[in-house]
This record gives C-alpha cells, sequence and structure tokens, in this order.
C-alpha cells in the first residue's frame, strides 16, 4: 500500500508518546526490510503562527491539493519524522503533488544538511 509521496493515515503519538491520534502522514520512502517499515513526515492542518524552515504548507488553492485527500490547509512537518510498519496505516489518503515532492526533497537536504 505504502509509496514514496503518498499520503496515509496513522496513529502518531503525541510528544510524550504516552498516546496517539490519528493522523495524515508522508510517506517518505518505501517500505523497507521485512517487517516492511516506512519513513513518514507528520501532516497538521493546525497551521502554527511562525513556519519553521522545515514546514511546507499544503493549500487548497494549490492546483493539484484534490490529489492529497487532504481537506483542509495544512502543513508538512518534516522535522517530525517517524519510522513505522507499514501495517500501521489505516488508510490511504492520495498522492504529494509533484512540485511539492521537489520542495520537501528540498527542505530535508537543508534539514539534514545533505551536500549531494
Amino acid at each position: 500500500m505504502a509509496t514514496e509521496g503518498k499520503l496515509v493515515l496513522l496513529p502518531f503519538p503525541f510528544d510524550d508518546f504516552r498516546t496517539a491520534k490519528v493522523r495524515p502522514a508522508l510517506c517518505l520512502t518505501e517500505p523497507i526490510g521485512a517487517y516492511r517499515h516506512v519513513i513518514v513526515a507528520f501532516i497538521s492542518s493546525r497551521l502554527p503562527d511562525a513556519f519553521l524552515a522545515s514546514d511546507l504548507l499544503i493549500t487548497r488553492s494549490h492546483p493539484e491539493f484534490a490529489s492529497t485527500g487532504l481537506k483542509l490547509d495544512s502543513v508538512l512537518k518534516l522535522h517530525r519524522l517517524l519510522t513505522v510498519p507499514e501495517s500501521l496505516f489505516q488508510r490511504e489518503l492520495g498522492t504529494l503533488p509533484s512540485i511539492l515532492r521537489s520542495s520537501v526533497s528540498d527542505k530535508l537536504r537543508t534539514l539534514f544538511q545533505l551536500h549531494l
């Protein structure tokens, strides 16, 4: 089910890891290994007052917004990463448009200081 660039619903833990809430996330990798782990990034419809360099705004005004499966303007938080087994995915929402995938790649290179 999961592939890089797909948006999925899964239980994403709160910062204290005691509880989780089902939230959308972006798959950053294909499934890895025997347990089919996928690295995902958190998506929130709660827009911050101040955006971080690792945030990417996904708005309804984007011409390909419908392909994401999101319902509201949202922020992709690339500093909020998690590795989860694909079996935790509850449902696929949609796909991140290719123009935004390019922005994700650029932001991840900056975040992790990858000079490739």
